[in-house]
């Protein structure tokens, strides 16, 4: 008790020395561009829907600045990923291959295909997920029959496999994509965290089929609510705005619908919004990572904690900045929280391993000892682009 006591107070302190004594929220966005000026374009011009030049742009915007060939622009990233699914050919009784340590709309999205997410372990370097042991238990429970990768234990298809780039920091894109190639499996990538993050050089999200992007208001650049599909494949692309558009097809003033199909796409005036925070985009990464500079230096001499840094051969976006319990010291977590967040600075664990939640407990999975290991050992902290510095200097 004492030895977490003891951390938890060189916790706050690290913490105090780079945000000071003011209320310290986990991520909050910045205004500062022509968010006021597009917006009340939109407002004036009465395009506020899913009709308007801002969504064109803010599309052409994104393709260009993460080096996608397409992007399409929809409500959340949830539903970004739900369709991206959809064209990955994911179908009723599929199983899907996501990382237990990732935020709950991973899961969810493949729920929505009427599959199964099969949860996969993750390791300490990236957070992401473990390639190496999941080629080893792809190798024993999977059969490849007919061009598919069949569970020997369920008889069901495995059809994709979605890393989540945790916290911004890709994971092992090359390995993934080899065991993806091998075992047949479609390659989803969920970067919704991950928007200006790289990955030897390329913009995450654009390795798979598709990627995903968010821009929920804690995000990298905020729409509000909003999300987007990266692809490099043009039928892809066509097919993701038409079943994102409640599949309409084009005519004057006739309702022609040819399938199924989603509400999904974003807002003219979420677009807006978006095409003034992408404007700024820079700033913010730069003064992501002098906020990681700074933590860095502060906690240096902290025994018992490490500061999350992004993994070789990758540039992260320090979406979400993390600290790492040494083992050891995992009794401290829970104090470390009440103690911050009782002087009204946001600190908060990893989500939940989406195995321990009760509507997936029945899911299939392999050994999951790192990911529910990480899960207690994680701490989020202070993490807004405007923490330190001025992103105009």
């Amino acid at each position: 008790m004492e030895a977490s006591t003891t951390l938890s107070r060189e916790v706050l302190a690290a913490l105090r020395s780079v945000v000071g004594e003011k209320k310290s929220p986990l991520h909050e966005p910045l205004f500062l561009g022509n968010e006021w000026v597009y917006v009340r374009e939109c407002l004036d011009s009465g395009f506020v829907s899913s009709i308007g030049k801002f969504v064109d742009r803010f599309e052409a915007d994104l393709a260009s600045y993460t080096g996608s060939r397409y992007a399409i622009a929809v409500v959340n990233g949830t539903a970004a990923l739900h369709v991206a699914l959809l064209l990955a050919g994911v179908e009723q009784g599929d199983e899907v291959l996501v990382p237990a340590l990732t935020f709950v709309a991973t899961a969810n999205a493949v729920t929505y295909c009427g599959a199964s997410p099969h949860f996969v372990d993750s390791e300490v370097g990236t957070i992401g997920i473990d390639v190496a042991r999941l080629r080893d238990y792809l190798a024993k429970l999977g059969e490849i029959r007919d061009g598919a990768c069949i569970n020997k234990q369920t008889g069901r298809i495995i059809r994709a496999l979605v890393p989540m780039h945790t916290f911004g920091h890709p994971g092992d894109i090359d390995g993934l994509l080899a065991v993806a190639k091998d075992f047949k499996l479609a390659l989803v990538e969920d970067a919704a965290e991950s928007l200006g993050s790289m990955y030897h050089g390329r913009h995450a999200g654009t390795f798979g089929e598709t990627g995903i992007l968010s821009f929920n208001g804690n995000k990298i650049i905020t729409t509000g609510g909003g999300g987007a599909i990266l692809t490099n494949d043009q039928d892809l692309a066509k097919k993701a705005k038409h079943i994102t558009t409640t599949a309409k097809l084009p005519h004057p003033w006739s309702y022609i619908h040819d399938q199924i199909a989603n509400n999904y796409r974003m807002p003219n005036l979420n677009a807006a919004l978006g095409c003034a925070q992408l404007e700024q985009i820079e700033g913010f990464l730069e003064n992501k990572r002098k906020l990681y500079f700074a933590y860095a230096k502060a906690f240096s001499d902290v025994k018992g904690v490490q500061l999350v840094s992004e993994p070789e051969g990758a540039r992260s976006n320090y979406w979400l900045q993390a600290l790492l319990l040494e083992p050891e010291f995992l009794p401290a977590r829970d104090l470390i929280l009440s103690t911050t967040n009782a002087v009204e600075i946001s600190t908060r664990p990893a989500w939940t391993p989406m195995h321990d939640l009760s509507h997936f407990q029945s899911c299939p999975k392999m050994d999951l000892s790192i990911a529910n290991n990480l899960s207690q050992r994680l701490i989020n902290i202070p993490s807004s682009a405007g923490l330190v510095g001025n992103i105009y200097e």
